[in-house]
């Protein structure tokens, strides 16, 4: 949650409804508030299934964004049609395990569709606060946006750090790592914010880059030899 002196903007939605309750209450700390906007940094089901407890908030996405969330609307959610989706390889176990853990008891699944969207990059005002909203893509989702805090140099990563999930096999490729990282340099920030783990330190997220940098160099050098790469790493 980024909280300006006129706007608050909540980066991504979450898992459930439940899931963006809870989140809300703990960040806003008064009954009944919701943040003015939302955005959305990429459409996997982790980022976007508790919009439907936003009905009041105004739901930002990239143009990419909202295709990949057209894609997904007419699908069914129970565990037949999730394990038939897994069988055509259209979803993946791992994302069928987890909606079924957080959907035990309920399947009330709602896909909403965005109020706004933007193709490269915006910037979003919100008193004394300005928050960078840039769309960089990668292996991981390639709708995949990022969020810079100016004012606090603290540059939200979400989920365009991580490999691609959506294969046969989880990988990255050495071509789009490597642009990737050079365009997340541009920015001059202090803290880094991945999806599923804790904050960076600038230190921190040099290392995580700096390895993913030499191992794409060996991978690029000694192609499809793992041994090789890893004796060379």
């Amino acid at each position: 949650m980024v909280v300006g002196n006129n706007k608050t903007l909540m980066i991504d939605a979450g898992n459930s409804e439940d899931h963006a309750k809870y989140f809300i209450k703990e960040t806003l700390e008064h009954e009944n508030a919701t943040p003015d906007m939302v955005v959305l940094t990429h459409w996997h089901w982790d980022h976007i299934f508790d919009l439907p407890a936003l009905p009041d908030t105004v739901l930002i996405a990239s143009a990419k964004t909202r295709k990949e969330i057209e894609k997904i609307l007419p699908f069914s959610w129970s565990d037949e049609a999730i394990d038939e989706r897994v069988g055509e390889g259209t979803e993946i176990e791992f994302c069928a395990m987890a909606i079924k853990e957080e959907y035990k008891n309920h399947r009330e699944i709602q896909v909403v569709l965005l109020d706004v969207t933007f193709d490269r990059r915006i910037e979003i005002d919100l008193g004394g606060v300005t928050c960078v909203v840039q769309h960089v893509g990668g292996d991981h989702a390639a709708d995949s946006v990022i969020e810079y805090v100016k004012e606090e140099k603290i540059l939200f990563l979400r989920d365009c750090i991580y490999p691609k999930m959506y294969a046969e096999k989880v990988h990255y490729t050495v071509k789009e790592i490597l642009r990737l990282l050079d365009e997340l340099d541009e920015f001059d920030a202090d803290t880094y914010i991945p999806s599923h783990q804790r904050p960076w330190t600038k230190e921190e997220f040099r290392q995580e880059t700096d390895k993913l940098r030499v191992i794409a160099k060996f991978t690029e050098l000694c192609g499809a030899d793992k041994q090789k790469i890893t004796n060379e790493y």
